[in-house]
């Protein structure tokens, strides 16, 4: 049975600040558990509710044999440990992967520009699991990729893929511009993406959602792209946008 100071001190996890200091986060329901396990993440302790356990014993002999610590709370302690308003009955603790274990590599490399919205980062990182992407570039902006809400919208994709967190996001392009990838963006002023010809590398660029590229980052990219639409809409939502671009690029 864990204690209280356990308990506190994983419940803290909910937090990005300590999530940042501790280098660990939080995952919660079944299948998020086990992509994380089976995708190399090394588990701490796994926290699940007694009823949950009667009820799938092939998952403690499972979490048994992979040697993680497996505890027994309450529904209190364990709505402590999770940021939704019904948990699944079992929640988990990770060891955060280090950006420095991360090699960017692929066709096509997704950087990411300020994308603050959880909902948005999670839905891009899934699409680009579907697509085939091995690797994402994310700018010191964007929001944070072990905050639960890019974890479940991600559906798992956020283990599978190498994800890079850097606090030199343009110069970083810029040095994978001198190994000859074309930096393209997209923007609502570029080429129509089903006219444009594809180079053989390239780094494909979404930006924040509100404001679009910074000037900063439009003045280092080789070409903008854009989606041409039919009807009154002003723009596509830029998770939206990030599926119809990759389906384009990777077809």
């Amino acid at each position: 049975m864990p204690t209280k100071n356990e308990l506190k001190y994983y419940s803290s996890l909910i937090n990005k600040k300590f999530r940042k200091s501790e280098k660990k986060f939080l995952v919660e329901g079944i299948k998020l558990i086990r992509e994380a396990l089976n995708s190399g993440f090394h588990c701490e302790i796994i926290f699940g509710l007694k009823s949950f356990f009667d009820d799938t014993p092939e998952y403690r002999k499972e979490f048994q044999k992979k040697k993680v610590r497996i505890e027994i709370v309450t529904l209190y302690e364990l709505e402590k440990l999770s940021d939704t308003k019904n948990p699944q009955g079992i929640v988990a603790v990770f060891e955060q992967k280090s950006s420095q274990e991360k090699k960017l590599s692929g066709r096509i490399i997704v950087a990411l520009e300020n994308i603050s919205d959880p909902g948005n980062m999670g839905t891009i990182i899934r699409n680009c699991d579907w697509f085939g992407i091995e690797s994402i570039l994310l700018s010191p902006d964007c929001s944070e990729i072990y905050n639960p809400k890019v974890i479940r919208s991600s559906a798992g994709s956020i283990f599978h893929l190498n994800v890079c967190e850097t606090e030199n996001f343009y110069e970083s392009i810029s040095e994978l511009k001198k190994e000859n990838y074309n930096i393209l963006c997209a923007d609502i002023k570029g080429q129509n993406i089903f006219e444009y010809q594809q180079p053989q590398k390239m780094i494909i660029l979404f930006a924040n959602e509100a404001n679009g590229p910074t000037p900063e980052l439009l003045s280092i990219v080789n070409q903008r792209i854009t989606i041409p639409g039919k009807g009154k809409a002003e723009s596509l939502n830029v998770a939206s946008a990030s599926a119809v671009i990759l389906y384009e690029l990777t077809r």
